[in-house]
């Protein structure tokens, strides 16, 4: 496929501001693989390439969080695994959907996905349980990890977000530890599904080499504002990227554009 000016111009500022987005909340997916479809790329070549810029800025912010130590290696190392087996059959099974399927589908998902982050207002509410026996731990984390980087490999937007509210939620973490696990499931799962996608040459290395840049300034300025208010900040720049993507692919399938 020839990429154009105008693929750089549209991708490369808004995968800088998903990064920026999912370094504070997650969710930055919500941006990026629309921002790619915008551009007019196919849907698997949007979510190839998307893994290519998005695992490279979530390798920055997952370094700051790790030197911020807010990263237990004891229950990430599982988790890795977890999300790298996950993650790779999800890309599998992706690769087996046609694209008129799949855009079909991100109709009906992505305005779910959209009402859920626009509901999810206590995302960084924590109620005071106590934690749980590293066992324990083990076990809820692994499950997460293998059942979201599936949905990560597959589709991935909201993987962030989702992963923090079940680590919360279910293996009781708190936010700043929650958010570090996050992001190494989420740099693990974009690892083992961008190595399928670079298999089946669904990757356009130099439009996601160039977008990488952008989103490791985001994620690097955005892990720096961590704020227990970053779902606010997330929230409305979210629902306006989804709201223009989803009028652009209803008037595509409508045949006026």
């Amino acid at each position: 496929m020839t990429l154009t000016p105008l693929h750089f111009l549209i991708v490369c500022p808004l995968v800088g501001l998903a990064g920026f987005i999912d370094s504070i909340a997650g969710g930055g997916g919500l941006i990026s693989l629309p921002a790619y479809l915008l551009s007019g790329l196919p849907v698997h070549t949007s979510i190839a390439t998307n893994k290519l810029s998005s695992s490279m800025g979530t390798a920055v912010s997952t370094y700051k969080y790790a030197r911020s130590g807010y990263i237990n290696w004891r229950l990430a190392v599982f988790c890795v695994v977890s999300a790298l087996a996950g993650s790779a059959i999800g890309a599998r099974i992706a690769l087996l959907i046609s694209d008129k399927v799949f855009r079909l589908l991100m109709l009906i998902i992505l305005p779910l996905i959209a009402a859920y982050v626009m509901k999810k207002k206590d995302i960084f509410a924590e109620d005071g349980r106590s934690e749980l026996p590293f066992v324990k731990s083990v076990l809820f984390a692994t499950a997460i990890a293998f059942s979201i980087g599936m949905y990560d490999g597959f589709y991935g937007p909201g993987t962030g977000t989702f992963l923090l509210l079940l680590l919360t939620r279910f293996a009781h973490m708190d936010v700043r530890h929650a958010n570090g696990i996050t992001k190494v499931i989420n740099l693990s799962s974009n690892i083992g599904s961008l190595t399928v996608y670079l298999f089946s040459g669904q990757v356009l290395l130099p439009l996601g080499l160039a977008a990488a840049a952008f989103s490791i300034a985001g994620n690097y300025f955005g892990s720096r504002c961590f704020t227990k208010k970053g779902a606010a900040i997330a929230r409305p720049v979210i629902l306006i990227v989804l709201a223009v993507f989803f009028v652009k692919t209803v008037l595509e399938m409508a045949g006026i554009m």
